[in-house]
C-alpha cells in the first residue's frame, strides 16, 4: 500500500495549505503567502479582525525531531521579526496592531493534517 503522507518535497506546501484552510475556517483573510524580503520569508500574512498576523508554519510527518513548533528557534524568530518590519514599512502599516503566530502541522498515518495554532507565539 502506498504511503498517504506527502513526500519531503511537497510536505511544506501541504502543511501551508492545511494552515490556510484552518485560518480561513476561522474567518481570517489571507493577505500574502510566502512574503520574501532579502534573505528571509514569512509563510503567511493574514488579518484576524483588526490585527495583522505574521504566521510561521512548521510541518512534520513524525516527531523524530520533536513537535514542529520547537523548530521556531530564536534565530528564526529574529528573522521573522526583521521581515515583518520590512513588510510593515513597505506597505506603510507601521501603526497597525500585529502579532506573531505559529501553526504546527502534523500529518497522521492516514495523511490527514492536524493543525495546532499557537496565538501570539512570540
Amino acid at each position: 500500500m502506498e504511503n498517504p503522507r506527502p513526500d519531503r518535497i511537497r510536505l511544506g506546501r501541504a502543511g501551508e495549505d492545511a494552515a490556510v484552510r484552518h485560518l480561513e475556517k476561522k474567518g481570517w483573510r489571507i493577505i500574502v503567502r510566502g512574503f520574501r524580503w532579502r534573505r528571509g520569508e514569512i509563510d503567511l500574512v493574514a488579518e484576524d479582525g483588526d490585527t495583522l498576523v505574521f504566521a510561521e508554519v512548521k510541518t512534520r510527518t513524525d516527531r523524530d525531531y520533536g513537535p514542529p513548533e520547537e523548530s521556531v528557534t530564536r534565530a528564526k524568530r529574529r528573522q521573522i521579526r526583521r521581515v515583518a518590519s520590512a513588510y510593515l514599512a513597505v506597505h506603510g502599516l507601521e501603526s497597525v496592531a500585529c502579532r506573531f503566530d505559529v501553526l504546527a502541522v502534523e500529518f497522521d498515518d492516514d495523511g490527514r493534517p492536524l493543525v495546532r495554532h499557537l496565538l501570539d507565539a512570540f
